[in-house]
């Protein structure tokens, strides 16, 4: 007969290798680029990486440039967290600061995401980060301080590796 702990230990053995192949523990490499045509002439890249706060909360960070087919581009940082966790207030802006102390912040654009057909998902936000994207240097990690409705700010530790990433998309053409 297999004892309880012999049977605890073969679960987080599974469990650990389920989370290795859908890619949980690998936030610190580099995700892959996805290219989108949404119609004739209007591109979207991305990425997709899974950051962390100081709760230990997982949150998507989807960071995203848009080329329109008049040649206009737009870059945004959509961040997703599980709902109930947060409720994001969209009247503050990000704060994104790097190591050595500098902060940038970008503007809330999430109104662009929920037209009047949809209701604004507390949980989810979405930033412009063209405006200070060329100024973050790749081989600084970041902390993005995301505001909480009736709480502390949310931390989240952004390693080098994605602002790199972010940078090589805002460069597509």
């Amino acid at each position: 007969m297999i004892s309880r702990k012999i049977i605890q230990r073969i679960l987080l053995g599974l469990t650990i290798c389920f989370c290795l192949l859908i890619g949980i523990g690998q936030s610190q490499s580099l995700a892959a680029i996805r290219q989108i045509e949404e119609a004739p002439g209007r591109m979207v890249y991305q990425s997709r990486q899974n950051l962390k706060d100081q709760n230990v909360n997982n949150w998507q960070a989807i960071a995203f440039k848009r080329i329109r087919d008049d040649g206009k581009t737009s870059f945004f940082l959509r961040l997703v967290g599980f709902p109930n966790v947060a409720e994001i207030d969209r009247s503050q802006p990000l704060t994104l600061t790097n190591s050595l102390g500098k902060s940038f912040t970008a503007t809330d654009s999430s109104n662009d995401i929920f037209t009047d057909s949809f209701e604004p998902q507390p949980n989810v936000g979405q930033y412009n980060l063209q405006p200070v994207l060329s100024q973050l240097q790749a081989e600084i990690p970041l902390k993005l301080s995301l505001p909480i409705i009736g709480n502390e700010a949310i931390s989240l530790s952004v390693p080098p590796s994605f602002v790199e990433e972010w940078q090589t998309i805002a460069n597509y053409k």
